[in-house]
């Protein structure tokens, strides 16, 4: 921590100890308890927190309130919020809270045993999906979903419970069976058309399909999965639950500075590539669930004119992303709720598959999540110059293009190949949007390919993004530059993973029931669970 001002943390923060040091490294992290019921707002456990955790301060601008920072950031775990309240007298008083990073030791992967609650959807925030049909970078159309949680037994202490103590196993989301189902969702459907909003649930009551539990709790599970799918008026059909991952990639390798199992991570044999069933290398996410929200909708709910299109039509191509709203302010009260008010802001953001993951850098990744796509070209140099593309280079000795990079320029704007009705007049600002020609038909089960495009199969990513779609392949070798020269940058990148144990989901929801919390596992080096490899034992080295 050089170059660093910082305060004496040993006055500061209320530590009996010798202070750290500047520059000290640890292998573990610190945390600081804070009565925040005599908080006076000094901020002294902001930066205590930074110091004792040893992370590089971020530059501040002053933006009328005297808060450090919006929110908390990758590199600022500990955020006093200062909320201004006005008296019933007309004087001024701060709020102040503390927001902190919970350090949540699973943060992307839904662990099946993992109760006594499990993982209900978040009630304070507004689930979006974002349509874009005039080629703007601007949605057009909006899916909202909002979450409402009933405890039906708060004296219980776990949100489900069944085949016991006289209580019958839960076999059902509503009525007879569901009354050991003690914490229980349910959601709305808000579409905004053309500044027109319409309620699409039509009146009925949405149940959200819960975590499976296990035999003993929920002795039929699938029947509970299969009753969260509702069929609404004029086509329209919808789940929401806790499902399956159907994600699927070697992340422990991936994220070790891209140290593929070299027996057939990296650059993948022939053989290998070519096997869409198989996995000769551990599916990280295997054995883990995940929230899901489902909606189809028919084609003509999507384009601008309510017409169907041929894919030549540029008119048949829309851009889609999936968004996650908070309310500005949030209140937590003394009876333990929290309540937010004020206009809601976007918090998180997702198009194409690994853009904020793998090519927005960690310093531009907050600014990235909270802005619009169409604001996307202050980003343009990650996408046109990306770094990844050079770590492949030096990791796996393989040639990449030059930039500026403008091979990858139909990821993010309407061109072709996906569009090919599209001129340069046509392809808008740049825009991290997944898009989809509805003028090209699904591909038959079966005869689905897990390279989608690069493979023929044209209905598969990028071109929309199905289950099946090996999106850490594909997304891996166009930043290597195939879409430039097949030949000369057609490398075999893949870390060897090339299916998900168990299969996809074949009709809607396309997502399979989720995993056992007591009878579920989980696939890892040295264990079972590569069917392409000798004894189906997946490779460590």
């Amino acid at each position: 921590m050089s170059d660093r001002r910082t305060l004496q943390i040993k006055q500061i923060s209320g530590h009996s100890g010798a202070a750290p040091g500047l520059g000290v490294q640890r292998d573990y992290e610190v945390c600081k308890l804070i009565d925040t019921t005599i908080c006076i707002g000094c901020k002294a456990c902001e930066v205590a927190c930074v110091e004792w955790n040893d992370m590089p301060f971020s530059p501040t601008t002053f933006d009328n309130t005297y808060q450090t920072m919006p929110e908390t950031r990758w590199n600022f775990w500990n955020l006093i919020k200062f909320n201004e309240h006005q008296r019933e007298d007309g004087t001024v008083q701060w709020l102040m809270r503390k927001d902190q990073c919970m350090h949540c030791a699973d943060p992307g992967f839904l662990e099946p045993s993992n109760g006594p609650n499990y993982f209900p959807f978040d009630p304070n925030v507004r689930y979006v999906m974002n349509v874009d049909n005039n080629r703007d970078g601007e949605e057009d159309i909006k899916f909202e979903f909002r979450f409402n949680t009933e405890i039906r037994q708060p004296g219980l202490f776990t949100g489900f419970v069944g085949g016991i103590a006289g209580i019958p196993p839960i076999t059902s989301l509503d009525g007879p069976g569901s009354e050991g189902l003690s914490l229980r969702q349910t959601y709305s459907i808000t579409m905004v058309k053309n500044g027109v909003v319409t309620d699409l649930t039509n009146g009925k009551t949405l149940f959200a399909v819960p975590s499976n539990t296990g035999p003993l709790t929920m002795p039929h599970y699938n029947d509970l999965f299969d009753q969260g799918t509702y069929e609404l008026n004029n086509g329209v059909r919808v789940f929401a639950g806790t499902v399956n991952d159907p994600f699927y990639i070697d992340l422990g390798a991936a994220f070790d500075s891209f140290n593929f199992r070299m027996g057939v991570g990296g650059i993948l044999s022939p053989t290998v590539d070519a096997d869409d069933t198989h996995n000769f290398a551990p599916d990280a996410v295997a054995g883990f669930n995940v929230n899901s929200i489902v909606l189809e909708v028919p084609i003509t709910m999507l384009t601008a004119d309510g017409k169907l299109h041929a894919a030549g039509d540029m008119d048949a191509v829309i851009g889609t992303y999936g968004s996650t709203e908070r309310r500005r302010v949030s209140i937590r009260r003394l009876n333990g709720t929290v309540n937010g008010e004020g206009d809601y802001r976007q918090v998180n953001r997702e198009g194409n598959s690994l853009i904020n993951e793998l090519i927005i850098g960690t310093g531009s990744k907050d600014l990235f999540s909270v802005s619009d796509p169409d604001k996307d070209a202050q980003f343009a140099g990650f996408f046109l110059d990306p770094l990844l593309a050079h770590v492949y280079s030096s990791v796996l000795g393989i040639p990449i293009p030059p930039a500026p990079r403008t091979d990858l320029l139909p990821l993010v704007q309407y061109m072709p190949p996906i569009c090919p009705g599209c001129g340069p007049n046509d392809a808008g600002p740049v825009a991290d949007l997944l898009r989809l020609n509805t003028g090209i038909p699904p591909t038959p089960v079966g005869s689905q390919k897990r390279l989608g495009f690069l493979a023929g199969d044209l209905a598969g990513f990028p071109q929309g993004r199905r289950p099946i779609d090996d999106v850490v392949d594909i997304a891996s070798r166009a930043v290597v530059g195939i879409l430039v020269d097949p030949v000369k940058f057609g490398a075999r990148v893949g870390d060897g993973v090339n299916t998900k144990n168990g299969g996809f989901g074949t009709t809607f929801p396309y997502v399979t029931p989720a995993n056992s919390g007591r009878d579920s596992h989980h696939t890892g080096p040295g264990q079972a669970g590569c069917s392409g490899q000798p004894h189906g034992i997946c490779p460590v080295k």
